[in-house]
């Protein structure tokens, strides 16, 4: 159960047009939704890291996944499983990540996904880094490093708050 109750969309206009937008209820919105001006801002900060950009959406997932996973944040590893799905990933690198397994992945995946490791179990050293110099130019380094740094708040804020999947 989370922490504190979540705000009902009827009281706050913003999750309101996010709901409908997304057609679902969204309990990491409805809790972000005791900030107003914070939920307001942030939509559209998360949808320029994780939406279309340099790099793929398919390894974008795998990123945000490793995060959360790694983290142990259950509301971003449901959300997330299921957007990774949407765009490729196989049931089965899903629990190759889970198990980190990482051997049947491409180099270049990886490489992302050992790079989110790393810069999510310590942020002030990654030796992984470079790996991704390979595979990935620069504006994609910075969007798959973004994306960790999206994760890790996202999982924080979810796990502190103790918020949980929708049903």
């Amino acid at each position: 159960m989370a922490l504190i109750p979540l705000v009902e969309p009827s009281r706050n206009e913003t999750l309101a047009e996010l709901e409908k937008k997304g057609k679902r209820e969204n309990h990491f919105f409805r809790m972000m939704a005791h900030k107003p001006e914070v939920l307001k801002n942030f939509a559209p900060l998360y949808a320029a890291i994780v939406g279309p950009g340099a790099t793929d959406r398919r390894t974008k997932e795998l990123v945000y996944l490793t995060a959360s996973l790694t983290n142990e944040c259950p509301y971003c590893t449901a959300v997330h499983k299921a957007s990774a799905k949407k765009a490729g990933v196989t049931d089965e690198e899903i629990r190759a990540l889970e198990t980190e397994q990482y051997q049947d992945f491409s180099e270049a995946d990886r490489a992302a996904i050992q790079y989110a490791r790393e810069l999510t179990e310590s942020a002030s050293g990654v030796e992984t880094g470079d790996a991704l110099f390979r595979y990935f130019n620069d504006e994609q380094i910075v969007e798959i490093t973004l994306v960790t740094a999206m994760a890790n708040f996202t999982n924080r804020f979810n796990n502190g708050l103790r918020v949980e999947p929708e049903q």
